[in-house]
């Protein structure tokens, strides 16, 4: 009888998590796009990730590139359409004013 161990999960909403881990897949994959950071390197910042979970993590990743590159675009659409909604924000002029005083 062949056993299978998956170091990873998908919760109900379909998102990718390290099991045991409480991180998103897309956590490891973000650090490794923005920092340019090795297994090992991301195992250094985040001890409390095992090697093989975070092998698991891009294998994952690898797998499914598509469909998480589309995530991480559409949370950086998001992110610049809420900075670019609160450029000018009452609050931040506010700030600002009490900065120059």
């Amino acid at each position: 009888m062949k056993s299978t161990v998956s170091q990873i999960e998908i919760d109900e909403k379909g998102v990718a998590w390290i099991a045991g881990a409480n991180t998103k897949v897309i956590e490891v994959v973000l650090d490794k796009l923005a920092y340019g950071w090795s297994p090992e390197e991301t195992h250094f910042q985040h001890p409390h990730l095992s090697l093989a979970q975070i092998h698991a993590a891009l294998a994952y990743y690898y797998e499914h590139q598509e469909q998480l590159d589309s995530e991480i675009a559409r949370r950086r659409q998001e992110v610049e359409k809420m900075a670019a909604d609160s450029a000018d924000s009452a609050l931040r002029r506010k700030l600002l004013a009490l900065k120059k005083s």
